[in-house]
């Protein structure tokens, strides 16, 4: 029987085995691995940072996970089709490991996060009119 997430090495273990997977990926392991060219051992403890606040309501992230991915963006054109990969290996990674409301909790929390980046990154610019 599969626990819940409920502590820091949870979302390590969750972490560590989403981004291995990841890194396999055909879509989005080539943007992690040759684009961006991660350096795995300083994005990994801010990532287990970042789920660890997203989750249990702890202000230990520091960063700007937007800014980052808009820059990403313009190395990788980040769309549909990656968003969806990413979100398919998280959600498939939790359910692997993990069972119980943090579980649910952390996709529908990845669910939101995920569609507000795309929607942000893919947006149509606004064209403003000088008169």
């Amino acid at each position: 029987m599969k626990k819940d997430i409920i502590n820091r090495n949870d979302i390590v273990l969750l972490v560590d085995s989403f981004y291995q997977k990841v890194q396999q990926n055909e879509r989005i392991g080539p943007i992690f691995n040759q684009v961006v060219q991660v350096d795995w051992g300083h994005h990994l403890p801010k990532m287990y940072d970042f789920w660890e606040s997203i989750l249990f309501g702890k202000a230990i992230y520091k960063g700007n996970p937007m800014l980052t991915h808009f820059d990403i963006n313009k190395k990788a054109a980040l769309k549909n089709e990656e968003f969806d990969t990413w979100k398919n290996i998280f959600f498939n990674t939790v359910d692997e490991l993990f069972d119980g409301e943090n579980a649910t909790v952390i996709k529908q929390k990845a669910q939101s996060i995920a569609d507000l980046m795309h929607f942000k990154l893919n947006s149509p610019k606004p064209k403003i009119n000088i008169v």
